[in-house]
């Protein structure tokens, strides 16, 4: 009897042993193993309206993916209040890879300075998947203004302090918490003069109504080229590939300065790993193509990609370094 219970016992082990394996096996081919993955139509979501320079990026990044995927990646425009209302669909969507955002620096760093309440906190609701692409800003500046640099320019605001005007695209946004970052840095004031959007902004400043606007380098570019407006420094860490002999600011006199906005994608906090890393390692791959880096540099964009802890640490040092800018600047929160 004994010697049945033994073989009985045993059998029963090897038989539970084959049932858990097989149940390990079948999790791993799920989707949210991230094997099988995607099973069906990616929503992307934009949190701008279309046309826009992250449509643009969104539908060529939406693109790839159905081909590579063979799933349908549909675009959907979510705008309004600072793209919190696209963002916050995203963060309460289920958390399974068929949902992502396509956010920007205003959509994910700038809103936590620039709102009293958001539905979402960009730091615990999303999961990072990778940076997309960089936009170059560049200062440009009037030739009526009596300075030919940064060096000369922050001279100029410290002898003349709030006489000295800087246009921006709107108040909070990109063209507008550059510089005053810049200010901040330099420890300068100038007065800010906002127009609605930046073709608005760069008309004003070929018109000489203003003498300084940060702007991105692909609006500033055929202006700079035909001498209507001089290019001081641009913004980011390195220099612009469009605009190679021009001085970053912080060659030119203020050390430690970077500004570029940036563009990367995002899924909800609680997907699964192993598809946070199977759509990085296809961004990734999308993203070092040579017809993509000619894509974005012929809209004045630079492609860049990122692991996801790369892309959670770049916001988790972004978020309180503009709320810092946005306080400095006197900007009340929504």
């Amino acid at each position: 009897m004994s010697v049945v219970r033994r073989c009985t016992g045993r059998i029963f082990g090897i038989w539970m042993a084959l049932a858990l394996a097989g149940t390990a096996f079948a999790q791993a081919v799920q989707p949210s193993g991230g094997a099988a993955y995607p099973t069906k139509p990616i929503r992307l979501v934009v949190p701008v309206s279309a046309g826009g320079g992250t449509d643009i990026i969104a539908r060529f990044i939406g693109q790839r993916l159905t081909d590579r995927w063979s799933q349908q990646v549909v675009v959907d425009n979510r705008a309004g209040a600072g793209g919190s209302i696209g963002a916050d669909i995203v963060a309460k969507s289920t958390p399974d890879g068929h949902t992502i955002l396509l956010g920007s620096i205003g959509h994910i760093t700038f809103t936590p300075a620039l709102f009293l309440k958001l539905p979402y906190d960009p730091q615990k609701d999303f999961a990072p998947i990778s940076l997309v692409a960089e936009q170059p800003f560049v200062v440009a500046a009037h030739p009526s203004l009596p300075a030919n640099s940064i060096k000369e320019l922050i001279a100029l605001a410290r002898s003349r302090p709030g006489t000295v005007n800087f246009g921006s695209g709107g108040s909070g946004g990109a063209s507008h918490l550059g510089i005053e970052l810049l200010q901040l840095m330099a420890g300068v004031s100038m007065v800010h003069v906002p127009y609605k959007g930046t073709g608005p902004g760069m008309t004003a400043l070929l018109g000489g109504e203003i003498p300084i606007l940060l702007v991105g380098v692909a609006t500033a570019l055929p202006h700079i080229r035909n001498n209507r407006v001089r290019a001081f420094a641009v913004s980011g860490a390195k220099r612009s590939q469009a605009l190679p002999e021009v001085p970053t600011i912080g060659e030119a006199g203020v050390p430690g300065y970077a500004f570029d906005v940036w563009y990367g994608v995002l899924f909800p906090a609680g997907t699964p790993r192993p598809i946070v890393g199977k759509a990085n390692a296809e961004l990734v791959r999308l993203l070092k193509a040579p017809a993509t880096a000619e894509r974005f540099l012929s809209l004045g964009l630079e492609p860049l990609s990122s692991t996801p802890e790369e892309f959670a640490a770049l916001i988790d040092r972004e978020i309180p370094k503009w709320k810092k800018v946005v306080k400095a600047a006197g900007i009340k929160p929504n």
